[in-house]
């Protein structure tokens, strides 16, 4: 019998590329806390983030096979965290603004991949206007956004106002909306910080 609690990351994927139960939960066993941290960060409703936990690791298993990690299993199942936030954001919207019903959504032939691909390539745009902001918006705008500090734990990192702090992100979002087109899921998981 495996230890998998020995196991790298990377030994982890490799072997649940080859359908490995026991692997599978190792990795959950290991992230599971840290896929809840960043889904209830986000949705500040524990039953959705246990939720979106749920659908990660689900989504991780029906992928295995296909499975390419660029970065760190980490940096993955974070990615994976935040698009699943995206699209339970952009469904509750959905619902309760169009007082649609699951049966609504099937009808109208909206396909799951395809939000997932539209929702990637605006990340993809995202991080691209993202840089493109002015050196300070930017640097404040993602140590609020990507390493999850208060505008208070920024100030003080920087010496500089919570105002100060509050001004920079409200014109990152302002640029990123004008530039993005205002898209729905993104603005939800923009402003859902």
């Amino acid at each position: 019998m495996n230890s998998y609690e020995s196991f790298s990351d990377a030994q982890l994927i490799s072997h649940i590329q080859h359908g490995d139960q026991g692997a599978f939960t190792e990795i959950y066993r290991r992230f599971w806390d840290k896929v809840f941290a960043v889904a209830y960060h986000r949705l500040a409703n524990q039953a959705e983030a246990e939720e979106v936990v749920q659908e990660v690791f689900l989504s991780l298993w029906k992928r295995r096979s296909n499975l390419q990690i660029r970065y760190s299993l980490r940096t993955y199942l974070s990615a994976a965290t935040k698009y699943q936030v995206i699209n339970k954001q952009s469904r509750g919207y959905f619902y309760a603004e169009k007082g649609n019903s699951l049966e609504d959504i099937a009808e109208l032939g909206i396909d799951s991949t395809e939000l997932w691909f539209s929702e990637r390539e605006l990340r993809q745009e995202l991080d691209k206007h993202i840089n493109e902001l002015p050196l300070k918006c930017r640097l404040i705008f993602k140590m609020s956004r990507e390493d999850y500090k208060s505008n208070a734990a920024i100030a003080e990192e920087l010496n500089v106002s919570e105002k100060t702090v509050e001004a920079h992100i409200t014109r990152a979002l302002k640029i990123l909306k004008d530039k993005l087109g205002a898209g729905l899921p993104l603005i939800l998981y923009l402003l859902s910080k």
